[in-house]
């Protein structure tokens, strides 16, 4: 799960790492107004006199994108805040769809000396957590590690042990902090870890961080991706969410405890298992068709669920056809063949429709799926399947 800059700046400052104060303004009647207040409210404060507004949306390159700016006065305080609301940022992150700006974060204006790169992972053949730094603050980290790999530095962190004062030193010095900014650094890098930890976060990053002119280190801008498998954990974390920066179809497959992820091709896919979810995207590709999404309805579907799944796949317009592919072990084809009767019936299913049905009560099944009046479309193998949806697609 995702959250906006603002909220994880307010997060991060829990932990005690600095960040710039600022008010959220949401959409609404008197913009010029509210956003006015908002930047006194700032100023009041800290007592700034310039301010940065920020559009929050769930992607990075938000500046380039016309998302960001700089405001000397409060009359350009207004104007941007009005300028930006409302606008949809397209970035490489968002696609060319963009998304459409619905908050924008009022914060004090920050006096920069340097700029750095600061973001914390899992590395999974480590087993540990790392923490990447990098004195090309600013920049995107895959760019700097494409062009210049040896400016990234990373220290590891066994879990067990977890974060000590040597492993801040290290960064702080990789950073080329002087000795009197380490020991600030080193609380400073640590509460970053502990967020982290504590939050069971799956990406921390802190781009730009910066070191004021003043010598101070600050979180200027702020991501943190959440592990969805530990929200149970955080009710308060799931409060956050934001379901109007989600795809409406994956907030609706959230509802049914569907695994669904959009993508851009025209054929719809309903399968039970990753794995199997995996090769029959990649099979559909080999045979020149392209994916419309990956959807896995698990191991022990319901009727009902599949029925779900296939509102889910009808709702993206531009699915041409429908495989579903099916290996019957804890679920039975019979109950899935039910399922794919019983939603193509319901919502008057009229796309071309493949079924390919293998395991448990594959039989009682395919005597379903023959006996149900509908046009379906039965395989033999996954071969057979995807040759099969790919051409009445493209017809």
């Amino acid at each position: 799960m995702n959250i906006h800059e603002y909220q994880a700046k307010h997060l991060l400052k829990k932990y005690g790492v600095r960040v710039p104060e600022g008010r959220l303004v949401g959409e609404g009647a008197e913009l010029g107004e509210r956003a006015d207040a908002a930047a006194k409210e700032v100023a009041r404060e800290t007592g700034c006199k310039v301010w940065v507004v920020k559009a929050q949306i769930h992607a990075g390159g938000r500046g380039k994108a016309g998302g960001v700016k700089v405001a000397r006065d409060l009359d350009t305080v207004r104007s941007a805040a009005q300028e930006i609301m409302g606008k949809v940022l397209v970035t490489p992150q968002t696609g060319p769809q963009g998304k459409k700006v619905h908050k924008v974060w009022i914060e004090e204006g920050s006096e920069i000396a340097k700029e750095f790169y600061l973001g914390v992972v899992v590395d999974r053949a480590l087993s540990q957590v790392v923490i990447m730094a990098s004195t090309e603050g600013g920049m995107e980290i895959e760019e700097v590690a494409a062009k210049t790999p040896e400016k990234i530095v990373k220290v590891s962190i066994d879990p067990v042990s977890g974060y000590w004062p040597f492993h801040g030193r290290k960064i702080a010095k990789a950073l080329g902090l002087l000795p009197e900014q380490t020991k600030e650094a080193i609380k400073f890098f640590g509460g970053i870890y502990r967020s982290f930890i504590e939050e069971d976060c799956s990406l921390v990053e802190i781009n730009p961080l910066i070191l004021t002119k003043g010598g101070k280190l600050v979180a200027l801008d702020a991501k943190i991706n959440f592990d969805d498998n530990a929200l149970f954990r955080h009710p308060e974390t799931q409060a956050m969410r934001d379901v109007l920066e989600e795809n409406p179809l994956d907030v609706e497959a959230s509802k049914h405890d569907l695994s669904y992820i959009a993508l851009d091709g025209n054929i719809g896919c309903l399968v039970n298992g990753a794995g199997l979810a995996m090769a029959t995207m990649d099979i559909i590709k080999l045979f020149g068709g392209e994916p419309a999404n990956f959807l896995d309805v698990g191991g022990g579907a319901s009727k009902e669920k599949v029925t779900e799944a296939f509102k889910l796949i009808v709702g993206d317009k531009k699915v041409k056809a429908i495989l579903v592919n099916i290996f019957g072990g804890i679920m039975k084809c019979d109950v899935i063949a039910e399922g794919v009767v019983a939603a193509a019936k319901e919502i008057g299913l009229r796309l071309p429709l493949v079924v390919r049905l293998e395991g448990t009560n594959v039989e009682r099944g395919n005597q379903i799926l023959a006996s149900s009046g509908l046009k379906i479309i039965s395989a033999n193998g996954l071969g057979d399947a995807a040759k099969k949806v790919v051409s009445v697609a493209n017809e």
